[in-house]
C-alpha cells in the first residue's frame, strides 16, 4: 500500500466490506472508575441516561465529563464504526470506522442533556472534520450518540444553534460533528480509562472555539 493511499485512508471512513473483522471477545473494565469508585460496566441506577459523545483525544475528553455534577460515571471506548470489539492499535488504523467516545452516565435531574451538549460544543471545534487540532484521522472525529429519538431531536437543534452561534461570531465552517442514534459502545483498554486522572501529566489536545454555545428551552427545548 503506497503512503497516499494510506494518508486517504487516515482520513475516510472505510465500507462495512472493508474494516477489519474484529474479534467475538470484548474488552471488559477489570477495575472500577479511578476517580470514584463506580462500576464502569454498571448496572448503572434506573434513574440514569446514557450517551456517547466524541470530541477527540478521550483521555482529555472523559476528564471534563467525569468532573460535571450529576455524572455518575464515565468510560472510554469505541463507537461509531463496523469493527466488533476493536483494539485500540486498530482503531487508530482507521480501517474500523470507529471514532474515541466517551461514555456518560448521567443524572438527568441534576444535570440536563442540553447542560452535556453545552460542555461538549465548547470544549473542541466541531468543524474540523476528521481531525481535532494536532491530532489526525477518523478515530478524532466529533460525534454525538445518543439513545433515543428525543435526545436526537435536542442534539440535532443543539447543533443548529451552536452552528449559528459560530456564524455570529466570524466562523464559517460548517459543524461536521456526526448526530445519530447508536447504543453500541465498546470499552477501551484498561490503561486508557481516566487516564488523567492515573497520569496528571498526560496529554492532553482538548481545546475550543471560544464561542459559546446557547441553552434554554426556547434554543434546545430544555433547560441546560
Amino acid at each position: 500500500m503506497s503512503f497516499m493511499t494510506m494518508l486517504s485512508k487516515k482520513f475516510s471512513l472505510p465500507g462495512k466490506d472493508e474494516a477489519l473483522p474484529g474479534r467475538a471477545t470484548a474488552i471488559r473494565p477489570s477495575e472500577a472508575h479511578f476517580v470514584n469508585g463506580r462500576a464502569l460496566e454498571g448496572p448503572y441506577p434506573d434513574t440514569m441516561k446514557t450517551v456517547l459523545f466524541a470530541l477527540g483525544c478521550f483521555w482529555g475528553a472523559e476528564r471534563i465529563f467525569w468532573q460535571l455534577p450529576g455524572v455518575h460515571v464515565t468510560a472510554v471506548g469505541y463507537a461509531g464504526g463496523h469493527t466488533p470489539n476493536p483494539t485500540y492499535h486498530e482503531t487508530c488504523t482507521g480501517r474500523t470506522g470507529h471514532t474515541e467516545a466517551v461514555l456518560v452516565v448521567y443524572d438527568p435531574q441534576v444535570i440536563s442533556f442540553a447542560g452535556l451538549l453545552k460542555v461538549f460544543w465548547e470544549n473542541h471545534d466541531p468543524t474540523q472534520g476528521m481531525r481535532q487540532g494536532n491530532d489526525t484521522g477518523t478515530q478524532y472525529r466529533s460525534a454525538i450518540y445518543v439513545g433515543s429519538a428525543d435526545d436526537l431531536a435536542v442534539a440535532e437543534r443543539s447543533a443548529e444553534a451552536y452552528q449559528d452561534a459560530l456564524r455570529q461570531a466570524g466562523v464559517s465552517a460548517s459543524i461536521t460533528t456526526e448526530i445519530r442514534q447508536l447504543d453500541t459502545f465498546y470499552f477501551a483498554e484498561d490503561y486508557h480509562q481516566q487516564y488523567l486522572a492515573r497520569n496528571p501529566s498526560g496529554y492532553c489536545g482538548i481545546g475550543g472555539t471560544g464561542v459559546a454555545c446557547p441553552t434554554g428551552s426556547t434554543v434546545l427545548g430544555q433547560e441546560a
